[in-house]
């Protein structure tokens, strides 16, 4: 069970990782044909939102999902992380599904669109972070 909840967490981490390398892209270059299937990402992309303190949270996003995703595969290994490993991952996506949380807000009641690539992103993190307190739970 323990093997499956961090396969299901690597292959969530790593959704999340491509979906914020690609709006990253779309943020630098403001291509237009990025936007797929929806003019909302322009929308959202283009707010005072996308970004923190001047850096995109697109970027923000690499680097939580580059962190869940080293932690993942840094606990396999014995040292600090293979006896923390979980908790450290608990935490992370904590924050990161607080992150999440004022985003989906900023997205449905501030900037009043929704870009298919965000709520992707917002999707996988919440997921991790329910699959993270699984795994702290089911912790022996």
């Amino acid at each position: 069970m323990e093997k499956r909840l961090s396969q299901l967490m690597v292959a969530f981490v790593v959704v999340g990782l491509l979906v914020s390398i690609y709006m990253t892209i779309f943020k630098l270059t403001s291509n237009e044909r990025m936007c797929i299937g929806s003019k909302d990402c322009s929308v959202v992309n283009a707010s005072r939102y996308s970004e923190v303190n001047g850096v995109p949270v697109a970027v923000v996003g690499m680097g939580g999902y580059g962190t869940l995703l080293a932690i993942l595969l840094l606990e396999r290994r014995p040292g600090i992380f293979k006896a923390n490993g979980t908790m450290i991952l608990v935490g992370i996506s904590l924050v990161g599904f607080l992150f999440t949380a004022y985003l989906i807000y900023v997205e449905i009641a501030l900037i009043k669109a929704y870009c298919p690539f965000c709520i992707t992103s917002q999707v996988s993190m919440t997921i991790i972070f329910i699959l993270s307190v699984i795994r702290l739970i089911k912790q022996p």
